[in-house]
């Protein structure tokens, strides 16, 4: 799991819910070169890491916000962002933003449920 790049947590347990912070395409604190598509696959697998480590799941997503430099990317982030949930379709808000963190393209944060 990569470190957070300031002062917060990745992932917070609220009850039944976890909640992460939002994931960049990070793997060993670096942005993954290949662009949109690539870093939507790293960062949907650091979702994965932080809710694996708390026994849930990506099936365990109700909701996610997606943020996106170019809202243009939104067609080319839908692919690996669906091959990661397969046939599980949480809530989703995707919201252009002017920058994001380290020069990313894409940042998405999670809640997911855990109770009962």
């Amino acid at each position: 799991m990569t470190k957070p790049l300031g002062p917060y947590s990745p992932l917070v347990r609220a009850g039944d819910w976890l909640v992460t912070a939002g994931q960049l395409g990070l793997r060993d604190g670096k942005l993954v070169a290949g662009g949109i598509e690539a870093e939507t696959a790293q960062a949907m697998a650091n979702l994965r890491t932080l809710l694996e480590a708390e026994g849930a799941a990506l099936q365990s997503i109700v909701k996610t916000t997606v943020f996106l430099v170019e809202i243009e990317d939104w067609p080319r982030m839908n692919t690996p962002y669906l091959d990661a949930l397969g046939d599980h379709r949480p809530a989703r808000s995707a919201v252009a933003v002017a920058a994001l963190p380290m020069g990313a393209r894409v940042e998405i944060e999670a809640w997911a449920y855990v109770g009962r």
